[in-house]
């Protein structure tokens, strides 16, 4: 961490006395305005842990690796230094450790988290979903700024958790849905608050992942491979009850995997439901419902014993009137199932892999993943939308917004106050998947499922010996 300025450096006879208050603080910076530029203590300008836009943030990496590495890497661009990575892959994360030799390398967060607590400022954590909580809890826990992949928790029960710890603690946060910073996502605001396509009841969303980057609809494997010696298996379960290795979960197919991942919706809901959430202002739904293929959907039985998320899903959510918004139906489709292209769409117009639509009443938005930037049918409705006023602040970039936060800057627009909430909506969709064809009915205030208290049981599951939240 960056230590603290005791007192100025200029010699006694110009040196100011520590100002106690604001006001004497306004006083002494005006005195000393004739001798020159005064250093002053960060505690005086930003409270304990501030750091001056001036300094550098010391930051900790947690999963180095895959995306994790990725993220790293674009916080050192932006003038983070890298002091300490942490993976419990040596392999997957060997690009991170030759890109930052100076850094310390730790398997352990919890081991990385307890030495460093001195020498870091803020944590980014980019690990496997299931490790998401417990890592940026750890981190927060000891007051620093955290940066974490979506989606932000792997169960309801660690969202609302690290939701509260985070505003609690007065960190710096951001979860790593990077379309929330884009030009996109701020005209579909403004365009669909400015009634472009007029009063929104009906949205769809999808993503085309399950089944294309991993495997879905799957039972455990059989076999017990060794375990290569570059990967410390028992620390990548985490919290996660024991199981054998196998390479059908490590390094990249464990989104398929219920007991790790959060399937396509956790993986794409985050980026894709993110706008709809933002610009109608959807809050808690009142209704989930699941739908998925039969053949060979690990839920097709209602098995208590899952092991991976469906082929092919629909999951339909209810959200009620918002002020002087109507209720609107929010529909997600995943394993190559998508909505029909509108009938006003441009001849020969195919819709985006990864998607929204909004049907209002006087014509329609489409837009792809991570905030891009959106269209509007019938064609005639576009000149409407162009002239539509700037109203949302534009960001200076999603990781920059965070990094500018950790040194006292404006709070992210995706941070944890605003993404938790987000999470919990998609983590509703999944836990709706754990009941097909139940309508279940969501009390946010109780964290419970009222109608079919058998999957309370999924909103906070039990962590193996060792691990806490």
């Amino acid at each position: 961490m960056v230590s603290q300025d005791k007192s100025s450096t200029r010699s006694s006879s110009t040196r100011i006395k520590e100002p106690s208050t604001r006001r004497e603080f306004l006083k002494a910076t005006g005195a000393a305005a004739a001798f020159g530029a005064m250093i002053v203590p960060r505690h005086v300008l930003g409270g304990p842990g501030y750091l001056a836009p001036s300094e550098q943030v010391n930051l900790a990496g947690i999963g180095a690796g895959g995306m994790g590495g990725g993220d790293i890497a674009t916080h050192a661009r932006n003038g983070a230094n890298i002091v300490a990575l942490c993976d419990v892959d040596d392999q997957r994360a060997a690009g991170s450790f030759n890109a930052f030799p100076k850094a310390r390398r730790y398997r352990d967060f919890r081991e990385m988290i307890d030495k460093e607590a001195n020498h870091i400022d803020a944590v980014s954590v980019g690990t496997p979903d299931h490790t998401h909580a417990v890592a940026a809890m750890a981190a927060i826990r000891a007051g620093k700024h955290v940066y974490c992949q979506k989606p932000l928790t792997h169960t309801l029960h660690e969202c609302r958790e690290l939701t509260k710890a985070s505003i609690a603690a007065g960190v710096a946060t951001q979860m790593g849905n990077q379309g929330h910073a884009s030009e996109g996502s701020r005209l579909t605001n403004e365009w669909i608050q400015a009634g472009v396509i007029g009063e929104v009841r009906e949205v769809h969303v999808w993503s085309d992942r399950a089944g294309k980057l991993w495997k879905q609809g799957i039972d455990r494997p059989s076999d017990k491979p060794a375990v290569p010696p570059h990967l410390d298996w028992n620390l990548w379960l985490g919290p996660v009850q024991d199981r054998p290795y196998h390479p059908s979960y490590v390094p990249a197919n464990w989104r398929g995997w219920i007991d790790f991942g959060t399937g396509a919706l956790g993986d794409m809901g985050c980026h894709i439901i993110d706008h709809p959430v933002w610009a109608l202002k959807l809050g808690t739904p009142l209704t989930v419902e699941g739908r998925c293929t039969l053949d060979g959907s690990a839920f097709a039985d209602n098995r208590a014993n899952n092991e991976t998320y469906p082929i092919a899903s629909i999951v339909t959510y209810q959200f009620p009137a918002r002020d002087e918004l109507p209720p609107v139906t929010m529909t997600w489709y995943e394993g190559g199932l998508m909505p029909s292209t509108p009938a006003v769409a441009p001849s020969g117009r195919r819709l985006h892999d990864n998607g929204v639509l909004y049907v209002g009443s006087k014509g329609i938005m489409h837009h792809s993943s991570h905030g891009g930037m959106p269209e509007v049918w019938p064609a005639h409705l576009q000149e409407e939308a162009a002239r539509v006023p700037k109203t949302i602040p534009r960001s200076i970039g999603h990781y920059e917004e965070w990094l500018a936060a950790c040194k006292g800057g404006p709070k992210p627009v995706s941070s944890f106050d605003y993404s938790g909430p987000l999470t919990e909506i998609v983590l509703l969709g999944v836990l709706a998947l754990r009941a097909p064809g139940v309508r279940i009915e969501w009390n946010s205030e109780l964290m419970q499922v009222t109608n079919a208290p058998e999957l309370n049981a999924f909103v906070k599951t039990e962590y193996r010996s060792g691990w806490t939240l």
